[in-house]
């Protein structure tokens, strides 16, 4: 027999299932194009609340930088304050939607998924598994800006630590430390948005810690601890489903990349509206492999959780000897008293030795 493989599974899911990966493209790429006119419609607000006169017009037509540049000051002045905060109620109502609307996706393609195994079919509640979800999605937006206010604190950091009279040796030391910084906290946000996305699974199906069983169907906090669970238990397969996809995902795009840098190189030769809706193709098979490639891997991580038996190793079994019908003689436990032991024989003990 086999060896049971996850990440075999979640692909194999996903090619017998073609309507996941497009149920997960078609809520993914909803909110991106709802994102897009929503973020356009505020800079058409914002824009159309600036003031342009006719010598700022006057100005821009010069086509001379330091103009320009003075035109652009006298347009942008006093509105900073006004565009940040238009800025800022964009992303909370694009964080508010997306929260939703991903909570909605994950919910419905997990219990589709979970139906898709052999395993206990149990599942949670509709409602109940979109509160733990969005809770999750909450959590996720908020360690998301944690990291983006961490990314700007490094940048602060790095240009007041250093003091240093060589204008040169500062600037490398100061990029050096921003660079290390912003490893560190993006290694920080990868974990936990990774661990936040995976604990959605436990969000869905019902059940208890027994047996080596995770808790399934819990609250935002539960779901976050069943995940760590599974992966204190299942930590191989959960990687190797990780590194599959994950290697598929980095051939996907550097295949992608290739290609618009081909494009590219035709910009002089053909027409520049050609090649640009040639790149669009581009990206949007890329990210529709991405979005195919992800329920592989989100099939690969249910399989793991729902079938945690499959990994277990065997139980020892007895074995049995070559001649079953050979009779082993029973152990003797009783002393014979008539065999003679040294203390029976007189003299044996003064014997000199040899």
């Amino acid at each position: 027999m086999s060896r049971f493989s996850p990440t075999r599974e979640g692909f194999r899911v996903v090619f017998s299932r073609p309507s996941f990966a497009v149920a997960e493209i078609a809520w993914r790429w909803s909110v991106g194009a709802a994102s897009v006119v929503l973020f356009t419609f505020a800079l058409v607000e914002y824009f159309d609340t600036l003031p342009a006169s006719k010598l700022d017009a006057e100005l821009l037509a010069t086509h001379s930088v330091p103009l320009v540049w003075r035109a652009i000051a006298h347009i942008f002045g006093g509105s900073l304050s006004r565009g940040a905060l238009t800025m800022l109620l964009t992303l909370v109502a694009l964080s508010a939607f997306w929260m939703v609307a991903a909570s909605l996706g994950r919910v419905a393609i997990l219990k589709a998924l979970s139906c898709a195994n052999l395993a206990d079919q149990r599942r949670a509640g509709s409602f109940a598994a979109f509160l733990s979800v969005i809770g999750l999605n909450f959590l996720r937006v908020v360690a998301t800006s944690a990291a983006l206010l961490a990314f700007f604190s490094a940048a602060i950091i790095a240009n007041t630590a250093i003091a240093s009279s060589d204008t040169s040796f500062r600037a490398v030391l100061r990029v050096f430390i921003f660079l290390a910084l912003s490893a560190g906290i993006a290694f920080i946000w990868i974990v936990l948005n990774w661990l936040l996305s995976f604990a959605s699974i436990f969000s869905v199906r019902s059940g208890s810690l027994h047996d080596g069983l995770v808790r399934n169907g819990e609250n935002t906090i539960g779901s976050i601890s069943a995940a760590i669970s599974l992966l204190s238990e299942r930590m191989g397969p959960v990687l190797a489903v990780s590194a599959w996809n994950g290697i598929a995902h980095l051939t996907a795009l550097v295949c992608a990349g290739s290609a618009i840098s081909a494009l590219l190189a035709f910009v002089t030769i053909l027409p520049v509206r050609l090649v640009a809706l040639a790149i669009v193709v581009v990206a949007l098979l890329y990210f529709a492999f991405v979005d195919w490639l992800y329920i592989a891997r989100l099939a690969g991580y249910v399989s793991i959780a729902e079938i945690p038996e499959a990994f277990s190793p065997s139980p020892l079994r007895p074995t049995i000897p070559p001649n079953e019908n050979r009779s082993i003689p029973p152990l003797q436990t009783v002393i014979d008293r008539e065999e003679p032991i040294l203390s029976d024989l007189p003299g044996l003990a003064s014997e000199p030795l040899a």
